[in-house]
Order: C-alpha cells, then sequence, then structure tokens
C-alpha cells in the first residue's frame, strides 16, 4: 500500500526537552488513521517503518525483525540496503540490539556503534557496514511480543531522548495496528476454511449420496492418511471437481 501522507517534521525540542506535544499529536493521529488503512499486516509494518523515518528525530533508515516461533529470525519492511545487510548480521551471528529489543521488551540505544561492547561479534560488523547508531523499539501488545522497529543512522551520537519518546509513542500505536490486522487476517482466513471445507463436504455428500457428519468425516480421514492439513485436501477436492466439470 503506497503511503501519500506528507507528515511533517516534529520540528525543534523546546525548552525542556519535551518534543511540541500538539504537533506530535497531530502528526500521530495521522499515523493511526494510516495504519487503520492498511491492507495487511505487512503493509502495517511498511507504513511504520516510514512514519519513523518521517517523524523521529535522527532516523535515516528502518526494518522491523520478528521472532517466530521463539527462535526463527523473520526480516520485514526493510527501508533499504543498510538495514537489510546488518539484519541479515543480526541473524548470522544471533546477537544485536534488535534481538534484545524483542527479547528484553525494552527501547535499545547504541550511541556509537564503533564503542559497543555489548554485542562483541555484531558491533564491529555493524561498523563496517554503516550502523554507527541504531534505535530499537519493542512492539507488543499486553503478553505478545509481536516484533522489533529498528532504526538506523550513519553517524554516531544520532539519536537523543526525543528520539526516544517520539519512538515510544510510534511503536505502540504501530503495534496495536499490526495486532489488529493479524487478528483480521486470521479471521478472513478462518472463513475462507470453513467455506472450502462446507463446498468439499457438499461434494460429498452428492458424490455418495451420504449424510453431513459422514461427509465431513470423510474428508477429515482424508486428511489424516495422506497427512495433510484439512483445508489443502477441500481445496484439491475442489480443484478436481471443477477440472472435471470442464472436460
Amino acid at each position: 500500500m503506497s503511503d501519500q501522507r506528507k507528515l511533517r517534521s516534529v520540528g525543534p525540542v523546546p525548552q525542556g526537552g519535551e518534543p511540541r506535544p500538539v504537533q506530535l499529536a497531530d502528526e500521530l493521529s495521522d499515523l493511526a488513521r494510516g495504519l487503520h488503512h492498511a491492507d495487511a499486516p505487512d503493509d502495517v509494518l511498511r507504513e511504520a517503518v516510514q512514519a519513523a523515518i518521517d517523524l523521529v528525530p535522527g532516523a535515516q533508515a528502518g526494518s522491523v525483525t520478528a521472532l517466530v516461533g521463539g527462535k526463527h529470525v523473520q526480516h520485514k519492511a526493510e527501508s533499504g540496503s543498510l538495514p537489510a545487510r546488518v539484519d541479515s548480521v543480526m541473524s548470522e551471528l544471533d546477537q544485536g540490539p534488535c534481538l534484545d529489543a524483542l527479547l528484553l521488551r525494552r527501547i535499545i540505544r547504541v550511541d556509537d556503534m564503533s564503542r559497543e561492547t555489548r554485542w562483541p561479534d555484531f558491533a564491529p560488523r555493524a561498523t563496517e557496514l554503516g550502523a554507527r547508531s541504531m534505535l530499537a523499539f519493542p512492539l507488543f501488545v499486553e503478553d505478545d511480543s509481536l516484533c522489533a522497529l529498528n532504526l538506523y543512522a550513519d553517524q554516531a551520537h544520532t539519536f537523543t531522548d526525543e528520539s526516544e519518546h517520539v519512538g515510544r509513542l510510534l511503536a505502540a500505536h504501530a503495534a496495536v495496528a499490526y495486532s489488529g490486522a493479524q487478528r483480521e487476517e486470521h479471521l478472513l482466513a478462518a472463513i475462507e476454511t470453513r467455506d472450502l471445507i462446507g463446498q468439499a463436504v457438499g461434494l460429498l455428500m452428492e458424490r455418495y449420496s451420504i449424510g453431513a457428519d459422514r461427509g465431513f468425516g470423510t474428508l477429515v480421514r482424508f486428511s489424516r492418511q495422506s497427512n495433510r492439513k484439512l483445508r489443502d485436501v477441500a481445496t484439491e477436492l475442489i480443484r478436481d471437481a471443477e477440472a472435471g466439470a470442464r472436460k
């Protein structure tokens, strides 16, 4: 989904170190509406990364890191080659600020990667690639860890307390929108699966002159015998019936 929003700069920090609250609230309201209209979970993440680059002071590039099944790292919504290369190194070494933000559920800030000691293998390689400053935000709703939003800059000491403040608010909006998009996607998939199974059962009832219960039991038996998901068996049965009807 292309983002047509024209996000304004948050502007200079007034005395006291806080961003302009009214202007920031307007920007986050625009973001919330844009995320709500995203078509799919991955669209939400792409919107969030672009908004972070536009809104978080110092951010030059961004990405999202997800932990699937508690151990498999997936990289989503990378804004350019720098995040892609740095995230690849993080996956290879299984260490870095993105993973820490995801697992520890707290903001991880790197002021100068060349002097970083928390990730002795990752830091030198990230520095060599050009990631001198990093800022990683956990995206989570209640007890569910979802992803980490990662921001990058090519100069040291780029991110400030204001960067953390704006990024924290943005990450909260993104987490809620992403969780909602996932639920909607799962619901639509469940409805589609139910409809497919219903069609397949109907075909079996007609083909073998049996009732609905026996038709469903037959479909389940096919699924177990072939060690395949019920949805896949139903889809194949419908596809074969349609192909036969065209002959």
